[in-house]
């Protein structure tokens, strides 16, 4: 089994926190550092949920890290409407046993990639690209040492969730993830393509909730949550379709590429126009060979929730050995 060195940047958020739970399942990621910014909610509850899902699945040996508190430019956003005011749900937030690590995640960024071979970190990002943008901005030869960025943000043909044209994490700091795809280091973007096509539907729930451990009850949990939220804010028929999940689709990459079809592609990101600041502009027409971006078009939603629940039980079941 191959082992990545991953990082993951994430702004926990009721997807982000199943993101977590995966990839703290998945003995295939050697989980450096989680890394958290402001975004879904405010910067202090996102390092303290990050910890709290820590904490849940047990998994203390891992550093989080706190990061930017707002985007680069622009009045920090929120959605709160879709997590909860505290960033989680349904769940009721407590103070986790073990401590936020020491220094901004911008810091801790640049130093786990700098002191480890080029091309040897991957960075999965789940929020705005904020930590990242000042990484680079800190340490000018980071975008040239790293190696994969895979990315949850953006919009093509399914258009917008935040505007028309515009999803939330690109939205929420446009100069950020500018900074990011311009960047030169390589890009794989799942955006609203490909994650509205993973539903959480009522049976894939059940499937999770059947689990016996305190990990998966708390996923199930989660998408509980976004079930209620999407009927009754967004209006999606979600006991036919189920809400789409976002943030785990980049770490389901990681463990199993075959899950997902993906396209080379040149990204920009508009950030002067207000009208359509956060824009995705994913442009097909590009070279494969030296294209610096890759863009997510499908995602098979049935193998996503296999491959939670199947990590979800071999952790539940190491538990009990």
């Amino acid at each position: 089994m191959s082992i990545q060195s991953v990082i993951i940047d994430c702004d926990p958020g009721v997807d982000d926190a199943v993101a977590l739970l995966l990839a703290f399942a998945a003995p295939a990621l050697n989980l450096l550092a989680v890394t958290t910014v402001g975004g879904n909610v405010p910067g202090a509850k996102t390092q303290r949920n990050a910890r709290i899902i820590r904490q849940i699945a047990g998994r203390e040996d891992v550093p989080v890290f706190g990061g930017a508190e707002r985007p680069l430019k622009r009045p920090p956003a929120g959605a709160g409407a879709f997590h909860g005011v505290e960033g989680l749900g349904d769940l009721e937030p407590f103070e986790p046993t073990a401590i936020v690590g020491d220094g901004p995640a911008a810091n801790a960024i640049v130093d786990l990639v700098m002191s480890r071979p080029e091309g040897t970190v991957t960075v999965v990002i789940l929020g705005p690209m904020t930590n990242l943008a000042l990484a680079m901005r800190r340490e000018r030869r980071l975008a040239e040492r790293l190696g994969q960025v895979v990315v949850m943000g953006g919009a093509r043909s399914e258009g917008g969730n935040i505007t028309p044209s515009a999803e939330f994490n690109i939205w929420a700091d446009p100069e950020a993830a500018a900074a990011v795809f311009g960047s030169g280091c390589p890009v794989i973007a799942f955006g609203l393509d490909a994650t509205h096509q993973v539903r959480a539907t009522e049976a894939r729930i059940a499937a999770v909730e059947a689990i016996n451990s305190e990990p998966a009850r708390t996923a199930a949990a989660m998408l509980r949550f976004s079930q209620r939220v999407e009927r009754e804010v967004v209006g999606w028929p979600t006991f036919d379709w189920g809400a789409p999940l976002h943030d785990p689709c980049p770490i389901a990459w990681l463990l199993k590429p075959e899950l997902f079809e993906t396209r080379p592609c040149r990204i920009e990101v508009e950030t002067t126009s207000e009208l359509t600041r956060g824009h995705t502009a994913v442009e097909f027409r590009v070279d494969p060979a030296t294209a610096p971006h890759r863009w997510a078009t499908m995602a098979d939603g049935q193998g996503m929730f296999d491959l939670i629940i199947d990590k979800l039980k071999h952790q539940a079941l190491e538990g009990e050995a």
